[in-house]
């Protein structure tokens, strides 16, 4: 470790002699052996993983690229003092439900005086509607608990903060340990490192059991704000780690007073809902605060047992900072014990005497009494001096101190420990393990930002202790489910458009490439002429602005700035690519990783290289390889890494219908000229259709009319022909569609005959050139057709309209609106 310097005094590190803490030194030794700036290293390349495949954005710069990075180097925990957390985590969190199932019920702690009022009726966390009056509520409260822990100067552990909403963390640490064990796994190999495995099996067994005792096979799901929220990455983790599936509030229904999730084969019940939102926000009809987002009925049918929210709506009552003043208290009068793992001192302002003592002594940090939101120091003493009873004053010791790799050195950083414990219905587990948060305490006492720097916490395990995982439980055989329709609607709705906007990106790929390679010698040569100019009109239905201006003799020239403008920033290409990145994170949870990191990696490598092209045609040409690189990866991935189900259906289902469109307009424009000069317009259309070397193979050097449209619209073993889309689509709809949506398939089996029929009628033709030059019409009626039956696919599965209720509707696209 010559590389870091001399090690700095730290508190987490060091005792107070200055000698390395007995359960460090295993970790050190490792480290000492690695070499010459291997931490440094091994942290850079942690923010390497967690770009490619982690937290951040598909799209440099995007929104999530402002993310939570892992050091290197752990926070250690030996398993004696993990023991002691362990019990006062425990213990608070019996304590913490015993007070809330008393405020949502009989309330005797504010008759006894042992709770102010104004810390629960004026507390923003208090729902009203799950208050039930008299008697306790019938479900427990609590479900996960987090607490984040503080050690003072005296080496006690003491919680700065309680987290019962829904806290956030506990995916965020198995990421940080599944990341670590990858990039140092010698570190773990000489550290008896408890593992977290089994604590999430607990998790997901414990949820499992929660459910109505008559549903055999009970469905659990993860209720996330989406794509939008600093939490969603974590939210996507849990998910799967608990095996349950994602879901937005959009994608839930009360019927007939049970929850249920939409899906393409109707709505599927749900018996337990994981929440990760707010209380107040989860039904419109029982709080304001909700908004557009809840779910109208949820609570009446959680008060009805027929599904259970965890954690329970209110429970955010119980994170008020006000409660800390009084938790001693009532551990002794709920518990009949003493409170083993204490607060920060926290005094209560509304009670008397306290401002005057605050007033006498420094070292007071002032806290809103009930909520979190952030306050700097004027404004909280301007506050709580004309309302005391908002606010609490607590002593912000300064926390202890841990290594943490910056740039080549170590250095010692402010920590902050968050663990976790889940209910399993009969007793408490803890987590082995947790997050530990670095940075100023200030900033640390707040709800967990959506980025800094977090360590991986290690629990060093007793040598022969015991490995607990969950009691075997006896399930019914479950039925075998191949079914591709059990997929939300609005995920197939995401993964739709997202395979057409990647034909279509692959699509300007392509015609930019014919384009660049016809007008770069700055002369078009009069027998492309006609190809350019068909290319002009193809540019410009794939949203090239003005390319069918400048078609004809100044294509050469105008064309240029046309195809330029499109690889800007703000250009057409550009923002095909920003859509496709906003999609692949939506479609997120139904990628693996290796999926993800092919989309994610390939998508950046292309847009980097567009992006230093600028106007040099080049560097344009060598910019669309890279985007059909792109386009060729996630075919790959989706062929080879997609179980045929409902997410690949709808993936290639996009796909298929833009390319069929795409064919159909550009075998048009290539076709729309005289009879007489058709021949370049057939060697436009192999060419755009990638079919020129089997052509030869099967024709070799004469191209004629028949031959060749046989080939782009009626091979069906053809993958860029017409008719192979056609038929890939007629085969997907009919995967999914029910007896009375048999049109769908239908439709797109009559328009594969459509196109075969085309190429009869040129093979059975006098002058078949003639007869090629006729087509243009009849090709674009078919490409009206294929949007018209995007459009209905849109409404019959994304929007869930009956066919009754779609007359005059217009094309929408609904993912996209979430894209934008």
């Amino acid at each position: 470790m010559a590389d870091f310097g001399v090690l700095p005094a730290l508190d987490e590190m060091v005792d107070g002699r200055g000698g390395v803490r007995a359960h460090w030194r295993p970790l050190l030794g490792i480290l000492g052996g690695m070499g010459e700036g291997a931490l440094a290293d091994r942290a850079r390349r942690l923010d390497r993983a967690v770009e490619d495949e982690g937290m951040a954005g598909v799209l440099p710069g995007a929104k999530h690229d402002a993310v939570w990075r892992c050091d290197p180097l752990p926070m250690v925990l030996p398993a004696s003092e993990f023991a002691d957390l362990e019990a006062g985590m425990v213990q608070r969190a019996r304590l913490l439900e015993a007070v809330l199932g008393d405020l949502y019920g009989p309330q005797a702690l504010l008759s006894e005086g042992l709770v102010p009022p104004e810390l629960v009726f004026a507390n923003p966390g208090f729902l009203r509607a799950c208050h039930s009056a008299g008697t306790p509520p019938p479900q427990p409260q609590l479900h996960l608990y987090a607490a984040d822990l503080l050690r003072g100067p005296d080496g006690r552990w003491r919680v700065l903060a309680d987290r019962t909403t829904a806290p956030a963390g506990p995916g965020m640490a198995r990421e940080n340990r599944r990341l670590l064990g990858r990039v140092m796994p010698e570190a773990f190999r000489g550290a008896q490192v408890r593992s977290m495995r089994p604590f999430f099996d607990l998790w997901q067994d414990a949820v499992q059991r929660l459910a109505p005792p008559e549903r055999g096979d009970p469905a659990v799901a993860l209720l996330t704000r989406g794509t939008q929220s600093p939490r969603w990455f974590e939210d996507m983790l849990l998910s799967r780690e608990l095996s349950c599936a994602l879901v937005e509030s959009g994608d839930l229904t009360v019927r007939d007073g049970t929850l249920h999730l939409k899906t393409l084969q109707g709505l599927q019940r749900v018996d337990v809902l994981l929440s990760r939102v707010e209380g107040a926000t989860l039904d419109p009809l029982e709080s304001s605060e909700a908004g557009t987002f809840g779910v109208p009925g949820l609570l009446d049918a959680a008060r009805h047992g027929a599904v259970r929210i965890l954690n329970a709506p209110g429970a955010a009552l119980a994170e008020a900072p006000g409660f800390a003043a009084y938790l001693p208290a009532l551990a002794e009068r709920l518990l009949g014990e003493p409170l083993a793992l204490p607060s920060v001192e926290t005094l209560w302002l509304g009670a008397e005497g306290v401002p005057a003592r605050i007033a006498r002594e420094s070292g007071w940090t002032l806290r809103r009494a009930a909520g979190t939101a952030p306050l700097d120091a004027g404004q909280a003493a301007a506050l709580a001096r004309t309302n005391p009873a908002g606010f609490v004053a607590a002593r912000l010791t300064t926390p202890s101190l841990v290594p943490c790799v910056v740039g080549d050195r170590l250095e010692p950083l402010p920590l902050v420990l968050r663990l976790f414990a889940v209910f399993d219905g009969q007793a408490w587990r803890v987590m082995p393990g947790g997050l530990a948060r670095i940075g100023e305490v200030g900033d640390l006492g707040g709800p967990l930002p959506p980025q800094g720097l977090s360590k991986d916490v290690w629990v060093i395990a007793d040598e022969g202790g015991d490995i607990i995982g969950p009691a075997a439980t006896h399930l019914p055989p479950l039925p075998i489910r191949r079914a591709p329709g059990a997929l939300p609607s609005r995920v197939a709705d995401n993964l739709f458009w997202l395979g057409r906007y990647t034909e279509r990106l692959e699509r300007a790929a392509r015609l930019v490439r014919a384009t660049q390679a016809r007008i770069s010698r700055g002369v078009v040569l009069p027998r492309e002429a006609a190809e350019v100019a068909a290319l002009a009109r193809c540019l410009a239905q794939a949203g090239f602005v003005g390319a069918e201006e400048v078609a004809g003799s100044a294509a050469a020239q105008g064309l240029p700035s046309v195809i330029a403008a499109a690889l800007r920033d703000n250009g057409v290409v550009m923002q095909l690519a920003d859509r496709i990145a906003a999609l692949t994170a939506m479609a997120r949870d139904r990628l693996t990783a290796d999926m993800y990191a092919t989309f994610t990696l390939t998508l950046r490598a292309a847009r980097a290289e567009m992006q230093q092209a600028g106007s040099n045609l080049e560097a344009i040409g060598r910019a669309m390889i890279a985007l059909l690189r792109f386009a060729t990866a996630v075919a790959g991935v989706a062929a080879e890494s997609m179980v045929r189900g409902g997410a690949w259906l709808f993936l290639d289902l996009g796909r298929r219908v833009e390319r069929a469109q795409a064919i159909a307009s550009e075998v048009q424009f290539a076709l729309d000229q005289p009879p007489a000069r058709i021949e370049g317009g057939l060697r436009l259309i192999l060419e755009l259709c990638d079919s020129v070397i089997t052509y030869r193979s099967r024709y070799l050097t004469v191209l004629q009319p028949a031959p060749a449209l046989d080939l782009v619209l009626a091979d069906t073993s053809n993958p860029r022909a017409l008719a192979f889309q056609l038929e890939a689509i007629a085969r997907n709809l009919s995967e999914v569609a029910s007896a009375e949506d048999s049109a769908l398939p239908g439709e797109a089996a009559a328009l594969l005959a459509e196109a075969e029929a085309m190429v009869q009628e040129v093979i059975g033709a006098e002058d078949q050139a003639i007869a090629a030059a006729s087509l243009p019409p009849r090709l674009e009626a078919m490409g009206e057709r294929i949007g018209a039956l995007s459009d209905a696919v849109t409404r019959r599965y994304f929007a869930l309209l009956p066919a009754a209720q779609t007359l005059g509707m217009e094309s929408v696209e609904p993912a996209l609106r979430g894209a934008a």
